[in-house]
């Protein structure tokens, strides 16, 4: 009986903890988000709100090599039109008892500028707000262009208990290809939040580089769900493999939605990898045609699979019987080797192994606008 109540006990105060870690980061969220939002809707109000009255933020100054203000005068230059071209995100964000420490990336449009901001919050009186502030300017760092990665959030072949994830390789390859280039990348999942991911292998260099890499491990555990996506402002899609991408990309509405708006109304390209193809297959013109008709497309093919496999009987299509299917020419090259093809603004590649490729592909044509 002791031993059954030590148990209860420990599990009682895991769920303790962990309600309460829930409860400080949605508070500690709650903060930025009213100093994001704030100073893009030009809110001086929401703005204070963000920060505690005491708050001093250290800027940048053509003379001034130490320029402190206080919470109040930040925001008040915001006492103005909405700025709608202003916007951020978090890259990361770190919560130890009652403090935390974030990091921002702010951009702001025409001209462009990025900013990466450290922010650090304190919880006073049961509220978190930002206690101070400091920011660097990174605008010749980076290019007024990003990326949606697409994936999915399936973590099974579809009803059996296999699992399945997103390629990390085809992540970190494409992503380093990016943000090498000055592109930001953001990352988006059919239900939003961190990413099953597959195939991680800490021999590889560039695994482990981002496997260490909070920014980049802070973004795909914090996915974007399709509700929250301004297709606006991007300008390509990559849909990311991995066999569970074989899973709620291809039928999802709203993530065919912001393709097709991508592609047609920003003149956008849209790109994809091994089994990131079969998301496409399904994605219709304004003409009512199918994207891939008449186009040339790679992915991973049902030749390549492990025939009989128990994986493979959960699969709810082919991808090069499908592409073929909406009147597509579906290629690919030898097993285990790159192959891309590129057919106007429709970038695809046969397997993990492209993605740096199928990246490159898509920077040259954005780099000639």
């Amino acid at each position: 009986m002791k031993t059954c109540l030590k148990y209860v006990l420990i599990l009682l105060c895991l769920i303790s903890s962990g309600h309460s870690l829930a409860s400080d980061k949605a508070g500690v969220l709650h903060a930025l988000n009213d100093y994001l939002q704030g100073t893009r809707e030009s809110d001086p109000a929401r703005i204070k709100n963000a920060f505690h009255p005491q708050a001093q933020l250290l800027l940048s100054h053509d003379t001034k090599p130490f320029w402190t203000v206080t919470a109040g005068q930040y925001a008040n230059w915001f006492n103005r039109q909405s700025d709608k071209q202003r916007r951020g995100k978090v890259l990361s964000l770190t919560i130890d008892g009652d403090i935390a420490m974030a990091r921002l990336k702010i951009t702001v449009a025409p001209p462009y500028k990025a900013y990466v901001d450290h922010i650090l919050l304190k919880q006073i009186a049961g509220k978190w707000q930002i206690v101070s502030k400091t920011a660097t300017d990174q605008s010749t760092q980076h290019k007024n262009k990003k990326i949606l990665f697409i994936a999915s959030s399936a973590s099974f072949h579809g009803d059996t208990e296999l699992p399945a994830g997103t390629s990390f390789s085809e992540l970190v390859y494409a992503y380093d290809t990016f943000i090498k280039a000055g592109y930001a990348v953001d990352f988006m999942s059919t239900r939003g939040g961190a990413l099953s991911l597959a195939y991680v292998n800490t021999s590889v260099p560039i695994h482990k580089q981002y496997l260490y890499d909070p920014e980049f491990m802070y973004a795909i555990g914090h996915s974007l769900a399709p509700e929250q996506v301004d297709a606006s402002q991007y300008h390509a899609v990559h849909y990311v493999g991995g066999s569970n991408a074989m899973y709620e990309v291809a039928e999802h509405p709203q993530i065919q939605a912001i393709a097709m708006a991508v592609y047609e109304q920003n003149n956008g390209i849209i790109s994809a990898v091994c089994h990131g193809t079969a998301g496409i297959v399904n994605l219709k013109l304004k003409s009512g045609a199918y994207l891939v008709a008449n186009k040339r497309v790679s992915g991973y093919p049902e030749s390549f699979e492990r025939q009989g496999a128990p994986y493979l009987k959960a699969f709810p299509f082919f991808i090069g019987e499908r592409v073929k299917a909406r009147g597509g020419e579906f290629l690919h090259g030898e097993r285990n080797k790159p192959f891309v093809e590129i057919d106007g603004r429709l970038i695809t590649g046969q397997n993990y192994l492209s993605s740096v490729a199928v990246a490159e592909a898509m920077i040259e044509v954005l780099d000639k606008r």
